[in-house]
């Protein structure tokens, strides 16, 4: 069994910083991808960021320059530096891991940004 638990989520103002974490436990072997995604009220799930196990990333257009994605490999944590944030980055904020051909998720964390 996998379990991804997520933190960091919040309230922010426009311009603040925050960070999230999500760590993975249960029953992983080489996890390829780790990333986050997020979904705003009415809208689909979005990628925002993610990284392979080889470290590169990717980023979606709306937060390059701002989010920076980081994992720690030992301790399968991934890590969502979130900058200069705009009030259209509020959404519920999902880590994602694949394991394979097998996708995990956790339960999501709010991230609200205050105009």
């Amino acid at each position: 069994q996998v379990q991804l638990v997520e933190s960091g989520g919040g309230l922010v103002q426009t311009g603040g910083s925050l960070r999230l974490s999500c760590a993975a436990s249960g029953s992983i072997f080489n996890i390829n991808t780790m990333g986050w995604y997020r979904q705003a009220p009415g809208k689909q799930r979005e990628l925002v960021a993610t990284c392979t196990s080889g470290g590169t990333t990717k980023y979606a257009d709306s937060v390059k320059g701002r989010f920076t994605i980081s994992r720690d490999n030992a301790k399968n944590t991934v890590f969502l530096q979130m900058s200069s944030l705009k009030p259209e980055d509020t959404a519920v904020y999902y880590c994602n891991i694949k394991v394979i051909v097998t996708d995990y998720w956790g339960q999501g964390t709010q991230v609200t940004v205050s105009s």
